[in-house]
């Protein structure tokens, strides 16, 4: 069996819908979208990963036969013929065009990012009947991307305000926790890379594996030694001190740094008389930077006391624009309940307290890379246009129960792309193609606007790629 196979990598009821169109229907024509949800734009990123795992391999006589055996069985209908066709005239390879906007690249919600046709006449069912594999490839990754970028926002409109160097700081202000938060292997390596479009730490071993592959990046994000609650407390609470200083003696040194969790019994004991006391010239002189980490309690209570206890001992500088900051040899990482809101909350709460967003960096989980959905951005393909009789028409929905409803469903008709209006500084769907050039000349020889989508992936070949570099270059605040 082929867990690669393409033919079944999609929804039962797709592999009827060949005996459903028009009989002269020549080209069916889709798109993807954002239609709204939290954020009010999406980070668009993944689709490379998709095509080069999936389409690029041609499908096989085998695949064929397997995927006829699990339709009977199943119950369904399966276009054999079809199947065979694209197998004897194009090698295997899918003739589909897929055009889209780079990886990157912001895209305010409601509007086109992705479109997709075929580009034989005789497989008009092969669009529509890619849209289970093609869509979940994207709103994952894009979702997760948009995620980590408006949390990067928000952290960065922080450090702006309490800090002398936001940009130096911001890099590695979020770190992926995930891993064990996902459903899956291939979630964990998707996911955690998405994140890594914006920041470059992570502990998701996986997401480096996948950027190697699919994105032609050597190291994509980077870590630290650190301890868990298991190397901690495998010493026995009597020798707490003595776990935490073979953690100075084993990671210490000049310029290194090594995270410690210290909460397994008293956060508080441990920082005030252990750390703070009994380990302090050692956190001082050993060169490495100690990162404390607490891992329970309220965070926007846990995180502010243990920086002014920290500072008590320690010792802070007070920054150009007012506020506290640590000494570099010690910081704190929260990685328990962290999520958007919780961060905003703490970050909050230090700045009350006059303290630096330099000193606090995050981990997050389960709620990066696994607690959201298709709907959190409500992401859809829609067929907007068709190719009958060498005619093209509209094709939409406009469901009369939509009225009242926290969010439209309506689809848009047509064939589209999406241009950037250098005037009006925003991207807007337009009709494809383009009634007028790209790059049209505007008021004071300004150019008016230009196309934003391409051509990305063409009868079984990708044809414009993107290294992650590329990408992060893309990604602006």
């Amino acid at each position: 069996m082929n867990k690669r196979n393409i033919i079944l990598n999609t929804d039962s009821y797709k592999l009827s819908h060949y005996k459903q169109y028009p009989k002269d229907t020549q080209t069916i024509y889709s798109y993807i979208e954002s239609r709204g949800g939290r954020f009010d734009k999406t980070l668009f990123f993944g689709l490379q990963m998709f095509i080069k795992e999936y389409l690029q391999k041609p499908i096989t006589a085998v695949d064929i036969l397997e995927a006829k055996d699990v339709a009977e069985k199943h119950g369904l209908s399966f276009n054999e013929e079809g199947w065979n066709y694209i197998l004897k005239e194009h090698g295997g390879k899918l003739p589909l065009k897929i055009r889209a906007v780079n990886e990157g690249v912001l895209v305010p919600v409601s509007n086109v990012m992705v479109t997709m046709e075929n580009t034989d006449p005789k497989c008009f069912w092969l669009t529509n009947y890619i849209e289970t594999a093609l869509l979940r490839a994207i709103w994952y990754p894009t979702t997760v991307a948009t995620q980590s970028y408006e949390i990067k926002k928000m952290i960065y409109k922080y450090l702006e305000e309490t800090s002398d160097d936001p940009d130096t700081e911001i890099g590695f202000k979020l770190h992926d926790f995930g891993a064990r938060g996902v459903s899956s292997f291939e979630s964990a390596g998707i996911g955690g890379l998405a994140h890594l479009i914006n920041f470059m730490g992570t502990d998701t071993l996986t997401a480096l594996l996948y950027a190697r592959e699919y994105y032609n990046e050597d190291m994509a994000g980077f870590s630290c030694n650190a301890s868990e609650h298991s190397t901690i407390t495998a010493w026995g609470r009597k020798f707490e001190r003595e776990a935490y200083e073979n953690m100075i003696n084993q990671y210490g040194g000049e310029g290194k740094m090594f995270a410690c969790v210290s909460d397994s019994y008293d956060i508080y004991n441990a920082v005030n008389n252990i750390w703070g006391n009994q380990l302090k010239e050692k956190v001082i002189n050993n060169g490495a930077r100690l990162i404390i980490r607490p891992d329970s309690g309220v965070p926007e209570k846990v995180v502010p006391q243990i920086l002014k206890d920290l500072m008590n001992h320690f010792g802070s500088t007070k920054n150009s624009k007012g506020y506290l900051v640590l000494p570099d040899y010690v910081r704190v990482i929260q990685g328990d309940g962290i999520n958007f809101d919780s961060i905003k909350r703490i970050l909050e709460k230090l700045k009350e307290c006059g303290i630096s967003a330099d000193n606090v960096a995050f981990g997050m989980g389960g709620a990066l890379l696994q607690q959201l959905d298709r709907d959190t951005q409500q992401f859809a393909m829609k067929c907007s246009a068709i190719l009958r009789d060498n005619k093209w028409e509209d094709v939409y929905k406009e469901p009369v129960t939509d009225a009242g409803m926290s969010f439209q469903k309506k689809s848009k008709p047509g064939r589209l792309t999406l241009i950037w209006d250098n005037v009006k500084k925003k991207h807007r769907t337009e009709r494809y193609p383009l009634a007028h050039q790209p790059w049209q000349a505007g008021p004071a020889n300004e150019w008016s606007h230009m196309e934003v989508m391409h051509t990305v992936f063409e009868n079984g070949k990708l044809v414009a790629e993107s290294s992650l570099k590329d990408i992060r270059s893309r990604v602006k605040l």
